[in-house]
């Protein structure tokens, strides 16, 4: 890691502080969460340089929360102070009854009320204001989880140039799931406040990203996303358990005990664990019927093997949740009553929660783990599990739906909705032989062993620090500021000016309609500032029909080069068109071109002299992105034969002849000219040509920041007017020196 940060601490933020405040006897006393984030970042800020800011889980009244604070700070926990009124709205309300249902697929659980959203808000505003009073200049920011989606735009507004890392630990819906929101806009502004965004799973990143480019005016170049001159980088990451801790429990003395006593009296049946917290998302129903229909298809199994399912509780207090627990007490009641004997019955329930000591035995006992969620972000009790089978037996059956199904490809793997499906898993899972099953699970030890808690956060913090670095190396690209004033001043110091300037993305905004992207007078003004000054050559050079470039621009004293450079025209003269290029190869490429225009509403062909340009900037978001693929890979090699080049660009896919290009068509015009300053702006693919082509000398701006060719880059066609602007500005204010001087 780079020594540059290892002065930084980390400031870990979580709705919960890793610690339970206990009252007794009018005293405060704190003890160890067992939650899945708890545990998983507990070590981990204890022995690195971090701070953990989050509620301490209960509401502390006002003349005693300095008590808190100060016995907290001891332990590097700093508390954000909640009344009950904001744990039922922020945490009960909109965390619990709009995010959690939406983002597990359960639409019908939700409830939209402003009460919620008010105090999300506000408590999101209340976690800011907490941190804000701990933060260095250099402090690295940790976010974890849906209850805190505004943080990270609400931190960004307070320090723009903060380090800020995002985690969610539950799954990210489809566009069409989240889209149901209200606040849909509202919560991904907060979130794309980080730099780094992760999940557990690449399905997740590609809901985000989906979902964001949608809704919000952002670009994205594969797992990047771009909001102005901020880039946000959206990441898996798989989320680990302490492999070690669960490998050692097992071997102490008083694990082997309860291990022990699990064991006797029961060498002949196989044994089934089912661990969950009491939540709809869990699939606890269609396990127990799942059991139901092996004992009701296999009576052979009767008598010969036992699930021990423990629900640890969780909010019963909400009707859904109490409608649950009652179904799940009525099925076990029903199956054990029908099945049950004397000396037998198959279901152990337990609806409490256990020491981690009787847990540890229970996941070394098992032989076999049945982990069925219908939706689970990463599910660690699959990979607990696992590192408590220390001899490599034992068999994971394991939901498709539980991010840990990624990763644990030797599970035996279950639609959770299919009943008959894991019936069927229960049943393989009886008969796998011993071999088989130590294969299996000696492959998925080594994975979790390697992929652990640890890794997980080291792996994330390096990649935010990576990712803050390479902000920070595009922000000295940005020709803005100092870097502006380099530019003015190079040009105000030179007497022999040429201006490469594209057209569409660089000098005006992208239309929908490409016939409504005309000139606006405030262009026409800087133009003519520009080509006022002798010394100046403006350069317009564009995809654009020469028709079009004539009717906009033939009055201007610019010179124009047309389709990429298949025609050139000098202020004056005539237009010419490169000699040798043919356009018979265009009936064919436009007829397949037809094709996907017609299965794709929104797009049309564009048709030049010695082009075609097929667009989809009014086509639905997604579906014009995956008809260009289509056409990218079908028709990639048809191109090449013919001696096309196929160009990518921005929502546009154009064919033309291989040896026109920008280029070229540069360096054609500068031929025997010898400018003293050259500038190129542009910014597509297009205008990469350009850049490469260029002499070290000039000074190439690519429009926008993502990857380039160019030395700088510019956030969009508003900044490039402003940048030309100046350099007028610039060499009048030079010339003004010299006249006093």
């Amino acid at each position: 890691m780079d020594t540059s940060y290892t002065s930084m601490k980390t400031v870990i933020i979580s709705n919960r502080l890793p610690v339970k405040i206990i009252e007794e006897n009018n005293e405060y006393t704190f003890i160890p969460s067992e939650g899945g984030l708890a545990t998983g970042l507990g070590d981990v800020y204890k022995n690195g340089n971090s701070i953990w800011v989050g509620w301490p889980g209960i509401e502390v009244p006002e003349d005693r929360q300095q008590e808190v604070v100060e016995k907290l700070a001891a332990l590097n926990l700093y508390p954000v102070f909640l009344t009950q009124d904001e744990i039922n709205l922020y945490y009960e309300g909109f965390s619990n009854e709009v995010l959690w249902p939406v983002f597990h697929y359960l639409v019908t659980y939700a409830h939209y009320e402003q009460s919620y959203w008010d105090c999300y808000r506000s408590v999101n505003d209340k976690f800011a204001q907490t941190t804000l009073k701990l933060l260095n200049k250099n402090d690295r920011i940790w976010i974890q989880d849906y209850q805190l989606l505004l943080l990270p735009c609400i931190l960004r507004t307070q320090q723009p140039f903060a380090t800020i890392g995002f985690f969610q630990h539950i799954p990210f819906p489809s566009y069409e799931i989240f889209r149901l929101i209200p606040w849909r806009k509202e919560l991904l502004n907060g979130l794309i406040g980080a730099d780094l965004i992760g999940f557990h799973t690449y399905d997740d990143v590609r809901h985000f990203i989906s979902t964001a480019t949608r809704l919000l005016p952002v670009n994205s170049t594969a797992n990047v996303l771009s909001k102005g001159d901020r880039q946000i980088v959206v990441e898996a990451f798989p989320m680990g358990i302490d492999f070690d801790k669960f490998s050692g429990l097992t071997t102490t003395q008083e694990v082997k005990k309860e291990i022990d006593y699990f064991k006797s009296g029961k060498n002949e049946v196989k044994f089934i664990l089912s661990i969950d917290r009491l939540d709809y998302s869990k699939g606890i129903l269609e396990r127990l019927r799942a059991l139901e229909l092996l004992l009701q298809h296999h009576p052979e199994y009767i008598g010969k093997i036992e699930l021990y399912m423990i629900v640890v509780p969780s909010r019963d207090s909400v009707p859904q949740y109490r409608d649950l627990k009652e179904q799940i007490d009525q099925l076990v009641g029903n199956i054990n009553a029908k099945y049950r004997s004397i000396n037998w019955i198959p279901i152990n329930y337990f609806y409490r929660s256990f020491p981690i000591e009787v847990l540890s035995a229970l996941y070394a006992t098992a032989d076999i783990c049945l982990v069925t969620p219908m939706r689970d972000g990463m599910n660690l009790v699959s990979k607990e599990y696992i590192a408590s089978r220390n001899q490599n037996d034992g068999v994971l059956i394991l939901s498709e739906m539980a991010g840990a199904s990624k990763e644990l490809t030797d599970a035996l793997i279950v639609n959770p909705n299919n009943l008959g499906d894991i019936m069927e898993a229960i049943l393989v899972a009886l008969k796998m032989p011993l071999d088989e099953q130590q294969r299996r699970m000696k492959a998925m030890r080594s994975i979790v062993e390697k992929f652990n808690v640890k890794h997980w956060v080291q792996n994330f913090i390096l990649r935010l620090n990576e990712v803050k670095d390479t902000q920070k190396s595009l922000l000295t690209k940005h020709a803005v500021n100092n870097i502006n004033e380099i530019i003015a001043s190079k040009y105000a110091h030179s007497s022999n000016r040429v201006l490469f300037l594209d057209y569409d993305g660089t000098l005006v905004g992208f239309s929908g309609n490409i016939d409504d992207a005309s000139p606006d007078e405030e262009l026409y003004n800087i133009i003519n500032r520009l080509t006022a000054d002798p010394a100046n050559t403006v350069v317009i050079i564009s995809g654009r029909r020469n028709e079009t470039l004539e009717k906009w621009f033939g009055h201007l004293k610019v010179d124009l080069i047309a389709e990429h450079g298949a025609w050139q025209k000098t202020h004056g003269d005539k237009w010419n068109c490169l000699p040798l290029l043919t356009d018979q190869w265009k009936q064919e490429i436009k007829a397949l071109l037809e094709t996907y225009t017609d299965r794709t509403p929104g797009s049309f062909i564009e048709e030049k002299s010695y082009s075609l340009v097929w667009h989809y900037r009014k086509a639905e978001e997604g579906l014009g992105e995956l008809r260009a693929n289509e056409i990218v890979s079908h028709l990639k090699i048809l191109a090449a034969d013919k001696g096309l080049q196929l160009m990518p660009g921005n929502k546009v896919i154009e064919f033309k002849n291989m040896e026109v290009n920008k280029g070229k068509a540069a360096l054609n015009w500068l031929y025997d000219k010898h400018p003293d300053f050259i500038i190129a702006l542009g910014d597509d693919h297009t205008d990469e040509d350009i850049f490469r082509a260029l002499p070290d000398t000039a000074i190439t701006v690519k429009v926008g920041n993502n990857i380039s060719e160019a030395k700088y880059y510019l956030n969009d066609y508003k900044e490039v007017r402003k940048l030309l602007g100046s350099l007028v500005q610039e060499e009048t204010e030079v010339k003004n020196t010299k006249i006093l001087q």
